[in-house]
Parts: C-alpha cells; sequence; structure tokens
C-alpha cells in the first residue's frame, strides 16, 4: 500500500506538474546562485491558449523556405490530380469492357491503354510524392533547427530569476519532447492538410461531374463526420495536454532525482522516491491512456462512418443504374469518390493526436521565447576593463564597489535586505557572515546584475553598475561559487572558460595559484584530461579547485567568492587559502563564509540578519564589541 498521503500527491502535481516550489529565501539550486523565494511557474503543457497564433508562429519558420514550399506545394497538387485522374479512367475502360458493341478484341485493346494510361498517372504521382517528402523533411527540419536555435539563445538571454524558478527538467523537456512533437507535426501533417483539401475539393467536383444526385446524398452525410469529428478532437486536445503536463512532470522529477541521488542514498528515501515516482508514472499513464485512446480511436470511428456513406452511395447508384441509365463505369467511379470524399477527414482525425501534441509543445516552447529577456543596456552604457587588460574606448577600473541605501525584493512586497550600505576599497577583502537566508548571496547577485535593485545605488568607481554594459560588467567580475560546475572538455578548457584568450602559460599559473597543479599532474594526461559529465571523474575537493583556477586566470579586478572552500577538506582548505591571499591580490573581494576562520584577515566583516546589517568591522574591532559575531566565532549560538 503506498505511503503517498493525499495531500503529497497534491503537493506532487502542483510541484512538478503545475507550479514548483523554490528553494526559498535564498535557496539554492543546481548549477544557481542562490534564487527569489515563492514558487516555481509550472511545467506548461496545458491547453492552447490561441491555437490560431500557435500555428501562424509555426507557419512563420516554414514559410522561410517558400521556394522549396511552393514546390512542394505543386508535388502535392501533382500526387492529388494523379490521384483523381487514375480513378476516373475507370470510367471509360469499366464501359467499354461492359459494351456489347465492340468486339473482344477491342476490349483487350481499350484495355490495354487504359491500363498503361493509369500506370504512367500512377507513377507520375508517386514521383510526386517521394519529392515532396524528401524536401518536406528538409523544410521541417530547418524549420526545427531555426526554433531549437532560438530557444537555445533565449535561455542565454533570460534573466537569472528565469532559471531560479523553473526546474532543469522542465526546460529540458522543451527542447526535446516538445520540440520532437513539433517536429513530427511539421513533418507530415502540415503536406497531409495541404493534400486533404486538395482532394476533398477535387472529389467533390468529379462527383457532381459523375452524377450530382449521388454527389447529394455523399455531401447529407458530412455534417455526421465533422460533428463526430470535432467532438472526438475536443476530447482528445484536453488530454493531450494533460499527456504534455504530466511527460514534463515525470522528466522534472527523474532530473531532479538522478541529480540529488545521493542525498537519497544518504537518507535512505529510495522506498519513497520510488513510490513518489511510480504515482508520477501513473499519472502520466493514465493521461497519455486517454490521449491515445480518444487520438486513436478517431480514425476507425471516421473510417465506420464513411462506410456507411459509402454503402448508402452504392445502393442509390444501383437504383439509378436499373432505373435512369446511370452507367456501371460512373457507379464504379463514384464509389471510390465516395472513399476518397472521407478519406482526407479521417487523415486529418488520426492526426490529432500528433497536432494537439505539437501545439501543446509549441506553444510551451513559445512561452520561453516570450519571457522578456534581461532588461537592455541603455543606450549610453559604457565599457569598462581592468589596468591588467586596457581596451580601447573602456574605462579603467580599480576596483572600487560602493553599496548606497540598497533595498531589494525577489518579490514585490517581500524585503530581502533593508537600507545595505558598504564601502569596498580597491583591493579590499570584504566578509558577508550571517544565518542562512539572511541577504549574503543576494548582495553579490546584486553587484553581477543578475537582478535589478528597487532602491538605492551601486557603484563602481563611482559609475551606476546600471550605466554599465552588463557584459562588460560581469566580465570584469570573477565567481567562484559553492556549486561547482564543470563543462564536457579537458582540464586546460574548463580553466580556460575564466578567460578564452588566456595562453597555456596563463592556464597553469591558475592552476599553481590554486593549488590545482599537482593533482592535475597526476591525472592520466595532465592538463589535456578529458573531464566526465561535471567532473564525475574528479572529487568534490578538485572540482573546487578547478573552479578556483578558472576564477585565478580572469584578470577581473572584482572577485566574488561565495562559500568557495566548503566543498574542500581542512588540509586542502590551508593551501587554497594560500593561494586565496595570492589570488585576491590587489582585487576587491567579496567572501561569503560559514566557516569563521576563513574571514578573519578580512578588511571588514559585515553580519547580516534579516537582511539588515547589524554589525560591521574587522575581526577584532568584532570580537572586542562582543555582540553577534563573537557568539558565532565563540561559538556561543551556530549559523543556523
Amino acid at each position: 500500500m503506498s505511503r503517498i498521503s493525499e495531500k503529497r500527491k497534491e503537493e506532487l502535481l502542483r510541484r512538478y506538474g503545475n507550479k514548483s516550489s523554490n528553494a526559498g529565501p535564498g535557496g539554492r539550486r543546481p548549477g544557481g546562485f542562490g534564487g527569489p523565494p515563492g514558487r516555481h511557474r509550472g511545467l506548461g503543457g496545458g491547453k492552447p491558449k490561441n491555437v490560431s497564433v500557435t500555428i501562424n508562429r509555426l507557419l512563420a519558420y516554414i514559410g522561410r523556405d517558400k521556394v522549396k514550399i511552393l514546390f512542394v506545394f505543386a508535388c502535392v497538387l501533382g500526387g492529388s490530380l494523379a490521384s483523381l485522374a487514375g480513378s476516373y479512367i475507370l470510367r471509360p475502360v469499366i464501359n467499354n469492357l461492359v459494351s456489347p458493341d465492340q468486339t473482344a478484341e477491342e476490349k483487350i485493346k481499350n484495355l490495354m491503354i487504359g491500363l498503361l494510361t493509369m500506370a504512367a498517372i500512377y507513377v507520375a504521382g508517386v514521383v510526386c510524392t517521394y519529392l515532396q517528402q524528401r524536401i518536406m523533411v528538409r523544410v521541417s527540419q530547418n524549420a526545427l533547427v531555426k526554433i531549437r536555435e532560438e530557444l537555445f539563445g533565449k535561455i542565454q538571454k533570460l534573466p537569472l530569476k528565469y532559471h531560479d524558478t523553473h526546474t532543469h527538467g522542465d526546460i529540458m523537456s522543451r527542447f526535446t519532447n516538445d520540440l520532437e512533437s513539433v517536429g513530427e507535426m511539421l513533418n507530415n501533417t502540415m503536406v497531409q492538410i495541404f493534400s486533404g483539401i486538395l482532394t476533398l475539393i477535387g472529389t467533390v467536383t468529379l462527383m457532381f461531374v459523375t452524377n450530382w444526385i449521388l454527389a447529394i446524398v455523399t455531401i447529407v452525410t458530412m455534417p455526421l463526420l465533422v460533428y463526430a469529428g470535432g467532438m472526438l478532437g475536443k476530447k482528445s486536445r484536453k488530454h493531450f495536454a494533460g499527456q504534455q503536463q504530466a511527460l514534463g512532470a515525470v522528466n522534472g522529477y527523474i532530473e531532479e532525482s538522478i541529480t540529488g541521488q545521493k542525498v537519497i542514498k544518504v537518507f535512505c528515501h529510495e522506498e519513497t522516491a520510488m513510490e513518489e515516482f511510480d504515482f508520477l508514472s501513473d499519472d502520466l499513464r493514465e493521461k497519455q491512456i486517454k490521449a491515445q485512446f480518444f487520438g486513436g480511436i478517431m480514425g476507425p470511428v471516421m473510417g465506420n462512418l464513411s462506410q456507411v456513406s459509402y454503402a448508402i452511395s452504392a445502393t442509390v447508384g444501383g437504383i439509378l443504374c436499373l432505373t435512369s441509365g446511370f452507367d456501371i463505369g460512373g457507379l464504379t467511379i463514384f464509389t471510390n469518390y465516395s472513399r476518397q470524399f472521407s478519406r482526407p477527414v479521417s487523415e486529418l482525425s488520426m492526426q490529432m493526436n500528433v497536432i494537439f501534441a505539437a501545439l501543446a509543445g509549441a506553444e510551451r516552447v513559445f512561452e520561453v521565447m516570450d519571457e522578456a529577456p534581461e532588461k537592455e543596456d541603455p543606450s549610453d552604457a559604457i565599457e569598462i576593463c581592468s589596468e591588467a587588460e586596457r581596451k580601447e574606448g573602456a574605462k579603467v577600473i580599480k576596483g572600487e564597489v560602493v553599496l548606497k541605501d540598497v533595498t531589494f525584493g525577489y518579490v514585490p512586497g517581500k524585503t530581502v535586505l533593508k537600507h545595505i550600505n558598504v564601502t569596498a576599497r580597491p583591493g579590499q577583502k570584504i566578509a558577508f557572515v550571517g544565518s542562512t537566508g539572511a541577504g549574503k548571496t543576494t548582495v553579490t547577485n546584486l553587484i553581477s546584475r543578475f537582478y535589478e535593485i528597487e532602491e538605492g545605488k551601486i557603484l563602481i568607481d563611482g559609475i551606476d553598475i546600471k550605466n554599465i554594459r552588463k557584459e562588460s560588467l560581469r566580465s570584469n567580475i570573477a565567481m567562484v561559487l559553492q556549486d561547482t560546475h564543470l563543462f564536457s572538455g579537458t582540464v586546460r578548457e574548463n580553466i580556460r572558460y575564466g578567460r578564452l584568450d588566456a595562453t597555456d602559460e596563463e592556464v597553469i599559473a591558475a592552476a599553481k595559484v590554486a593549488c590545482a597543479h599537482s593533482f592535475i599532474e597526476r591525472l592520466p594526461l595532465g592538463y589535456d584530461t578529458v573531464l566526465e559529465g561535471d567532473g564525475a571523474n574528479l572529487s568534490q575537493g578538485e572540482r573546487q579547485l578547478l573552479n578556483i583556477a578558472r576564477a585565478a586566470i580572469s584578470k577581473a579586478p572584482i572577485l566574488i567568492l561565495d562559500e568557495a572552500t566548503s566543498s574542500v577538506d581542512t588540509r586542502t582548505e590551508k593551501y587554497i587559502e594560500r593561494g586565496m591571499d595570492q589570488l585576491m591580490k590587489n582585487r576587491t573581494t567579496f567572501v561569503i563564509a560559514h566557516r569563521l576562520s576563513t574571514v578573519r584577515n578580512a578588511d571588514q566583516i559585515i553580519v547580516l540578519e534579516h537582511g539588515e546589517i547589524i554589525e560591521q568591522g574587522t575581526h577584532e574591532e568584532l570580537l572586542e564589541l562582543g555582540g553577534r559575531y563573537y557568539q558565532l566565532y565563540t561559538g556561543a549560538v551556530e549559523l543556523d
């Protein structure tokens, strides 16, 4: 029996399937920098809000290959005409066979001519179908590549707030499942719709040419087909939207569980995790069953209804042959057209599962594309650079950072920082200490303009950071985070990520500063050793040393160390501290640390609690004060 309560089930569906809780005030997320309190936006996948807008946006992408599209449509037209003409040839062939006015030799001759004509027409139709499919695949893939590139480009331009409020699994699902659904629709469905429309128009025309009475009888049954298709389509659309949402929930849970697998095992949470996953998987199964049922039943239902129309046409046509002189050949091709008349509707119905899944997926993709990007730099924004890396047209800065009466909250009405005033002179080391959620990481996020402040100013060498180009600002701030992240590639490439134009000698020098050179030399290929996923073939401490080396290679005059030594042992920490002294030389450094022993030599130690500065001074001054810092340092109270 499942141990998951109904409340927990609702929480799982809400968190992963619709809206997910964030890590909380100042909380950490894998690969993040700490984030805002509140809740994640959903995994999406709901019912498309505006189908016509979504379709028009998709058409705009394939419309970029206009010449190829026109050629595809020409091939579709040729294929449809070949199909209709091939069927119409049957009328004179059959009438000749049953004609009493022709000899057997004449009948055979006319039959062979008719068969050869039909063969030529159908071969031409096959060629058209081959060309249309071949070209349409390329057109659809071109569109898909463009959508994927724009989506990835938009992800790079979104503010950190978006990544702090969306699960990695949700974002990945939009790149994989949702785009795959869109690609499937673009590959086949668009052509089938156009082909179906042409076939339908041509079939109706030839039906009236053949026998207008039978045409009216057949068309009368059309409302039944339309009604059935519309009813099933509405059901199918709702369930396919739910399926996409549930699929995103499963992906989000898998991503989070795999990332935190060690934590799951440490706390013996395997059984609970399996039960929670089983619940989400079962929810996906139920929604998939409903979606696939209503999507799959359309074909048979529409097919059977078309058989009813076919039977009625054949019966009435037989009566007309007996009573009104309607020819046998005409009856034969009309019954064939009667089937073709319902085929486009049936094919479209059978494609509804693809269409609705694709529209739901496309809307999730466009939802990301429509997110507001980071605030653009003003037109008169300036460039800055360090003295070590002078650039033409850029203002050289020394690294003075001033926070003037800064107030900030991640969400309106909930202030995280209140009237913060800090002055960091060039080359000074400023340390932030305080309880979890006090706002330490938030301060560094604001300095880097990952978030925009509500009140006050942040100045670098007297320049408001709002007037500095973001790219220029961040390139002059080196950062070492608590959460390590290494990219696939060699050790050398990962260190050089801090400055892509760095030489091999500078890479080695940076590794020595971070005390990473010795362990790198012991690797199988040294600096050319290829790292596995996120540095899985290194220890946690070694990964952090490479992150520190990445910051060391940068010539940025401002350095942020956010719990940079939290992942290394005490012995390694001592080596790193010596390297850090070299790393911090002539740099303005902001240090966030829980180990108070690492900040004793700071020029200023700022104690934050509940977003306010309650104490500020050197290590000796704060100990003499006997306040909060003294209590933390002596162990009278603990950092929570």
